[in-house]
C-alpha cells in the first residue's frame, strides 16, 4: 500500500500526474484516476475542471475535462471522459492512456459549483457526459454527512449508457435527500426499462420535479441539451437568476468569461398580430399570447386537447412570420421545417399569418 504523505501541500497548477487508474463505465466512456508523483493531494471545488497536455499524433493538443471525482476524497483525482464521433484527445486517452503514464496538467479552474449557490433545494440536470460534475457535487454532498436536498435529473440514449448509475443509486438507496429521475431514449434490447422515456419536456420536468421554482438548478450537457433546459424553465416561470450551467465547448473559469445566453424571454409589453388568413381575421395581441388563445377571443376554433404541446391536436400552417414555440413533443421535425405549428404553445413575435 502506497504511504500517504500527509505533510504533503495541495496540487499546484501546471504539475504532472500520474495515472494510477482506469475504470471503463459505459460504451466509449472510462474514468480515469490520477496522483500527483509529488504526493500533493487534491483541493478544489466539486464541479470544477481541469486541463490536460494530450501527447496525440501530429501534436499535443490541450483538453479541458469536469472532475468527476469529490475534493471530499483528496488523494486522488477523476477524470469521467466519453469520446464522440470526432473526438481527438479523448479518443487517445480511451485507447492509450494506462496506469503509469504521466500527463501534464492545468488546474482546477470553473465556476460551475453549487458550494457557490447555497440553497436549501437542488435540481441537478445532465444529459450524456454532462453527469459529470452532477456526480462530483453529490459526492461532495454525500460525504459531508448532511446530504441536501437534491433531484437529480439524468437523460441518456439507453439505460446502460447512465454513467454512474449503480454509484449513484447506492447513494439514493441510503439518504432520503436524494431523488434520482432518469430518461432514456430507447430501452436496452430485452431489458425491462420502468424509467421514463423519450426527451425530456415540461410536463416530464413537473413530474420528476414538482416544487422546481423553489429550486437552485445547475445543468450540463450538449448546448442544444442545455438549451432546450432553458426554454422549459423559462416558459415555466422559473427565476433564470437561480439557473447555472456549464458547457460541453466552453470553458469558463471565471464570471466575466460566462458568455451572455441569447434565449427568447417573451415581454408582455411587447405586440404582435396574428392574420387568420382563412377566415379573413386580423386580431392584435400581446407577444406573451398563444395563437390558440387569440384564436378563441376572435371567435374562431382551432380544435385542442392538451394546451401543453403534447397531444398535437392544434397543430396549423404558418404562412408568414415567426413564432417562439416551446412544445413537449406534439409536432415532428419535419412539420417544423414544413411551417406547422402548435397553436396552444406557440407565441407570435410581430406580424403572423395562420391558416384558420
Amino acid at each position: 500500500m502506497a504511504r500517504v504523505n500527509w505533510t504533503a501541500e495541495p496540487w499546484h497548477e501546471s504539475e504532472m500526474l500520474e495515472c494510477a487508474m482506469v475504470v471503463p463505465e459505459t460504451p466509449n466512456t472510462s474514468t480515469f484516476t490520477f496522483r500527483a508523483p509529488s504526493g500533493a493531494w487534491f483541493d478544489y471545488e466539486p464541479g470544477q475542471f481541469i486541463t490536460l497536455d494530450l501527447p496525440v499524433p501530429g501534436g499535443n493538443v490541450q483538453r479541458t475535462y469536469t472532475i468527476s471525482s469529490s475534493p471530499s476524497r483528496p488523494l486522488s483525482i477523476s477524470l469521467t471522459v466519453k469520446a464522440q464521433s470526432d473526438s481527438i484527445g479523448t479518443r487517445w486517452m480511451l485507447d492509450h492512456l494506462k496506469p503509469g503514464m504521466k500527463i501534464r496538467a492545468w488546474g482546477p479552474a470553473g465556476i460551475f459549483s453549487f458550494r457557490r449557490h447555497q440553497a436549501d433545494k437542488y435540481l441537478f440536470i445532465s444529459a450524456g457526459s454532462g453527469i459529470t460534475p452532477m456526480m462530483s457535487m453529490t459526492t461532495w454532498a454525500w460525504d459531508s454527512g448532511e446530504m441536501p436536498d437534491i433531484t437529480f435529473v439524468h437523460s441518456a440514449r439507453r439505460p446502460s449508457e447512465i454513467i454512474f448509475r449503480e454509484r449513484l443509486e447506492q447513494f439514493a438507496n441510503r439518504v432520503p435527500g436524494l431523488q434520482l429521475r432518469f430518461t432514456v431514449e430507447k430501452p436496452d434490447p430485452f431489458r425491462a426499462w420502468n424509467g421514463y422515456q423519450g426527451r425530456l419536456n415540461q410536463i416530464m420536468l413537473g413530474l420528476m420535479a414538482p416544487d422546481y421554482l423553489e429550486r437552485e438548478v445547475f445543468c450540463c450537457g450538449p448546448e442544444p441539451f442545455m438549451a432546450s433546459v432553458r426554454e422549459m424553465l423559462i416558459s415555466l416561470g422559473y427565476d433564470m437568476e437561480r439557473y447555472h450551467q456549464e458547457s460541453f465547448g466552453l470553458a469558463v473559469a471565471s464570471e466575466a468569461e460566462a458568455p451572455a445566453l441569447d434565449d427568447v424571454v417573451l415581454d408582455d409589453a411587447a405586440r404582435s398580430e396574428i392574420t387568420f388568413t382563412a377566415s379573413g381575421v386580423t386580431q392584435s395581441c400581446a407577444e406573451t399570447d398563444t395563437v390558440l388563445a387569440v384564436a378563441k377571443r376572435a371567435g374562431l376554433n382551432i380544435p385542442s386537447g392538451c394546451t401543453f404541446g403534447l397531444c398535437g391536436t392544434c397543430k396549423v400552417k404558418k404562412t408568414a412570420g415567426e413564432v417562439h414555440m416551446v412544445h413537449n413533443g406534439g409536432i415532428s421535425d419535419d412539420d417544423i421545417e414544413a411551417g406547422y405549428i402548435l397553436a396552444c404553445c406557440s407565441n407570435p413575435m410581430g406580424k403572423v399569418s395562420v391558416e384558420i
